[in-house]
Order: C-alpha cells, then sequence, then structure tokens
C-alpha cells in the first residue's frame, strides 16, 4: 500500500476509537514498553499527544520514564524550516499549544539531537519491515537524521503492522521497535 492511501485509512481507524479505548490501549503500550531492553539510556526523546488527532496518549509512558529517573526531552516543532527543537522537561517547563493544538514546550533547557539515546516517535501505521507512515510532514526523519547513529526508535501504535509500504524513499529511517497495546515489534537486524 501507498503512503497516503494507509493515511487515509489509519486515520480513519483511529477516528472512530472511543476515548475509554485510547486510554486503555495506552496505558497497554506503556507497561509494554517495560519488557524493552532500553532502560539503561539516559536521556529520551518523547512527543506530547495530540488529543484531537487520537494519538497514543503518552502521559503513561511519561510516567514510567519519571519512575525510572531518566532525563526527558520534549519537541517543539518550527513548520517554517520543518525542524524540532528539543527540550529538557522539568518542573518549570511551560507546556503551551501551537496554533496546530500540539502541545509544546514555550522555552527551557535545550537538547541537541546527538545527546539522545532513545526516541519514542509517533505514527499513523507501520508495516513489517519497520517503515512507518506519519502525518506526511518528514519532521521525525529530519531529526532522526541530526541524532546520533544508534539511537533506539520506538514507534507506538494502536495496530498492528501493514504487510508493505510500497513508496518508501531513502531518507526514511526505519524503526527498531514497534509497541502495540499487546506486541512488540522488533526490526533491528539480528
Amino acid at each position: 500500500m501507498k503512503k497516503a492511501e494507509i493515511r487515509k485509512k489509519f486515520k480513519l481507524l483511529r477516528s472512530q476509537l472511543a476515548e475509554e479505548d485510547i486510554e486503555n490501549m495506552s496505558i497497554d503500550i506503556a507497561n509494554k514498553c517495560l519488557e524493552l531492553k532500553i532502560w539503561d539510556a539516559s536521556y529520551f526523546h518523547i512527543f506530547l499527544s495530540i488529543t484531537e488527532q487520537k494519538e497514543v496518549n503518552t502521559e503513561y509512558l511519561l510516567h514510567v520514564l519519571q519512575g525510572k529517573d531518566k532525563e526527558i526531552i520534549v519537541p517543539k516543532s518550527n513548520f517554517e524550516t520543518g525542524e524540532m527543537i528539543n527540550y529538557l522537561l522539568t518542573d518549570q517547563t511551560r507546556i503551551t499549544r501551537n496554533e496546530w493544538n500540539i502541545p509544546e514546550p514555550a522555552d527551557g533547557i535545550q537538547i541537541a539531537a546527538k545527546q539522545l539515546d532513545a526516541v519514542f516517535i509517533p505514527l499513523l501505521a507501520f508495516d513489517k519491515s519497520g517503515h512507518r507512515v506519519g502525518y506526511g510532514k518528514g519532521f521525525y526523519d529530519r531529526f532522526l537524521s541530526q541524532c546520533k547513529k544508534n539511537i533506539i526508535k520506538i514507534g507506538v501504535s494502536f495496530y498492528g503492522p501493514v504487510e508493505n509500504i510500497t513508496d518508501t524513499f531513502s531518507s526514511d529511517i526505519p524503526l527498531d521497535y514497534c509497541v502495540t497495546p499487546n506486541r512488540i515489534y522488533d526490526f533491528r537486524k539480528k
């Protein structure tokens, strides 16, 4: 399937989810993430969920990261440049919503992409090879290209994979893992 077709299908599927289902599956995903072999890492980048898009609620993952005393980094998107600026999440970090209603830090301590050890990535869908479909703006591919080569890339999804995304590009950066409510998909080369 092509990305546009997949994007349309999974936006529709997510739009039909009840709030209770989103919360329950988000909790299941956070609990499933505890099984990943990533917890010796220190700097974790995580997106803040867009409620209106019915994304995985990362609040539960944030609690896991805080409970494990990890450095939590959250992005702020610059739609003019297509870049993300990354900020350390602290008790003083003020979260606001931008004009697209994306929650993001107003300001704070900037963290370079090269410092990050692991990143939780929003997506609409993924395939059995670890390629993903997002909203189509390329923010995460640009961001991941600035990170160190061995950064751990973890997608989170309410749904299992599609068979194959047929229109991937060489600039698309595949996932290492994708976590769903009841399974971890491991795409690392063995």
